[in-house]
C-alpha cells in the first residue's frame, strides 16, 4: 500500500508539480528519489508499529544491551521522529550543496559559454549530436 501511494505521489510530482513549479529536472531525480524517499521515511514511522504488522521499536535506553522490541508510545510519535530526520537531511543536503555550488562557481564557473549553449552542449561538451536532423 505504501508503495502504491509513493508511486502515485511521485508520478504526480514528476508530471504536475514539476510543470507548475517550472524547475528543470529532465530525469525526474527530485520527483522520484527525493519525494519517494521522504514518503518512505515517513511511512516507516507508521509501518514500524506492531498494529500495522511491524516489529515495534527497540528500546535501547530503558534496557541497554537487550533487543526487546516494544511498541512506540504512539504512531504519531515515531512519525514525528521520522519527520525531524527528514528535515535534518533536507537542511544538511541543502547547506552542503549550496557551499559546494558556491565554491565550484568561483573556481570553474557553473554556466557554459553563451556560444556553447547556442551551438548545443551535446556538440561542444560531448563532441556528438544528440539528434540527427
Amino acid at each position: 500500500m505504501a508503495g502504491l501511494v509513493a508511486g502515485a505521489v511521485c508520478f504526480w510530482f514528476c508530471t504536475w508539480v514539476k510543470n507548475k513549479a517550472g524547475y528543470d529536472d529532465s530525469l525526474d531525480v527530485f520527483g522520484v528519489h527525493a519525494v519517494g524517499g521522504i514518503i518512505g521515511a515517513l511511512a516507516t514511522g507508521v509501518l514500524v508499529h506492531s498494529s500495522w504488522g511491524g516489529q515495534g521499536i527497540a528500546d535501547y535506553l530503558a534496557q541497554p544491551g537487550t533487543i526487546q522490541f516494544v511498541d512506540p508510545a504512539s504512531i504519531g510519535g515515531q512519525v514525528w521522529i521520522q519527520l525531524k530526520a527528514v528535515l535534518i537531511t533536507i537542511a544538511w543536503s541543502g547547506i552542503v550543496s549550496a557551499v559546494l555550488f558556491f565554491a565550484l562557481d568561483k573556481i570553474f564557473g557553473l554556466r557554459p559559454a553563451t556560444e556553447a549553449e547556442r551551438e548545443g552542449l551535446d556538440v561542444t561538451e560531448h563532441g556528438e549530436r544528440a539528434y540527427n536532423y
